[in-house]
């Protein structure tokens, strides 16, 4: 099986929030953030270049002397009756009937659309998964390409006003380090997956304010290859924007770069010092770091290990409520195409089909990794999410224990949701916080020492 893999995951930290500040978030403008794309597209190539993508995300080789098994499939009509025929896809392809699974693509080709409602414009995005899983040439052809900086940031920030699931993971992590560090007048920040730096914008003015003064902050950030897509330029930029954090807050910031993948940081490249409160924050990226299933020196649990060597006063995890780590690959699809409709449908309230920024969203925010799930395996498959209960055994088995979450926050984060859809909710469930669309439960969040 032939193809070409790769995986890009949510990157809240592109994108600025409300301020955490006595008690309300306050609006604020990032500093780093760039100006839009500019140009207005004209709608009717827009229409022409849809229709283009969808006929060529489906194009596959019709046959027609094979046996119509899929009579009884009618993908036009209630969104279940599609959802089992991509399901039936997914099916053949893992037993490898290829005559069957060519049929049932076919059928399925005429019920998807990535303008449609969402059971349909996810659907076409997991076709695009099963095509390139069998290592059709499509998916060459036409894949998801990677975005330049600016776009990109424009992408994130439309995810950001639109949705609530990166408020929340800013909100979590920056409320558990403000809670854990309250009474330190020296702080170390290690983000690992460090982007612009403006999520820290928050915690930097509540710290900024304290009624006794200021406590001296630094930062370390771990730079990727995403982080640098969301920035659009090297870390240097990261460091002049604490520069000017640190000026109109008047509190003193010092950054430290660290331009290496989470997996190969050691304890000697984060220059952790005597004295600091060490604040260690995982946003919505541990999952990338292979485990035990992928290579037997197990990166993951040996970087959790390194981590509490470094005996943290806290660490914040913020991770997809999903199981698709070690997960064969049909229950995988079955849950990749139950996560994902959950936020498909909650995009569906707060936005336009025929919108092209939630076209955009939904292409390189999250098709992208709905096609690592799907299509890929082994150290291709950099999508490797698990569920908080199992986030929680490795936790515990690299020595930590669990911290309490603050009462505050959690409070700060139900009147965020006010402002959204009903149908979202938060879960406390085991001394997290989940976040849910409907009765599927989204994003985790939970700190430990």
């Amino acid at each position: 099986m032939e193809s070409e893999c790769y995986g890009l995951s949510y990157n809240p930290y592109s994108i600025s929030y409300n301020h955490y500040h006595d008690t309300q978030y306050q609006e604020v403008t990032p500093f780093c953030f760039q100006d839009s794309v500019d140009g207005e597209i004209n709608q009717h190539h827009i229409r022409r270049a849809l229709q283009e993508l969808e006929r060529a995300l489906m194009a596959v080789d019709d046959d027609d002397d094979a046996e119509d098994i899929t009579s009884h499939f009618q993908p036009q009509g209630s969104s279940n009756d599609l959802k089992q025929l991509l399901i039936a896809c997914a099916q053949a392809l893992s037993d490898n009937k290829v005559d069957q699974f060519e049929k049932l693509v076919e059928r399925a080709s005429h019920g998807v659309s990535i303008t449609g409602a969402p059971i349909e414009r996810l659907g076409a995005y997991m076709l695009q998964g099963l095509l390139a899983r069998k290592g059709a040439g499509i998916y060459r052809a036409f894949k998801c390409h990677e975005p330049d900086s600016n776009a990109f940031l424009t992408y994130m920030r439309t995810m950001y006003q639109v949705c609530p699931y990166l408020k929340f993971s800013y909100m979590a992590a920056n409320g558990a380090i403000a809670e854990a560090c309250k009474n330190s007048d020296r702080i170390h920040i290690v983000d690992f997956q460090i982007a612009q730096g403006t999520q820290w914008i928050t915690l930097l003015q509540a710290l900024a304010e304290r009624p006794t003064g200021p406590p001296a902050v630094r930062i370390t950030g771990v730079d990727d290859p995403l982080s640098r897509l969301a920035r659009g330029t090297g870390l240097a930029a990261v460091g002049e924007t604490f520069v000017q954090i640190s000026k109109i807050f008047n509190i003193p910031v010092e950054f430290h770069p660290v331009p290496v993948l989470a997996s190969d940081v050691t304890r000697e490249l984060l220059d952790v010092r005597p004295g600091e409160a060490l604040a260690v924050n995982f946003p919505l990226q541990l999952h990338h770091t292979p485990d035990e299933s992928v290579d037997v020196s197990n990166p993951r649990d040996r970087l959790l290990r390194m981590v509490k060597s470094l005996s943290p006063t806290v660490v914040t995890l913020v991770e997809q409520e999903s199981n698709t780590n070690t997960a064969a690959f049909l229950p995988r699809f079955v849950e990749t195409l139950d996560y994902y409709l959950a936020m498909f449908e909650s995009l569906d309230i707060a936005t336009e089909r025929e919108s092209m920024d939630r076209i955009d969203v939904e292409q390189h925010c999250l098709a992208r990794d709905i096609v690592n799930v799907i299509a890929c395996e082994g150290k291709e498959r950099v999508e490797r999410h698990e569920l908080f209960g199992k986030w929680r055994s490795r936790f515990r088995m690299a020595g930590f224990e669990q911290c309490e979450l603050s009462p505050y926050v959690n409070s700060v984060i139900r009147g965020l949701l006010r402002g959204y859809s009903e149908h979202y909710s938060l879960v406390e469930r085991d001394g997290a916080m989940l976040l849910a669309w409907k009765n599927r439960n989204l994003i985790s969040a939970s700190a430990w020492h």
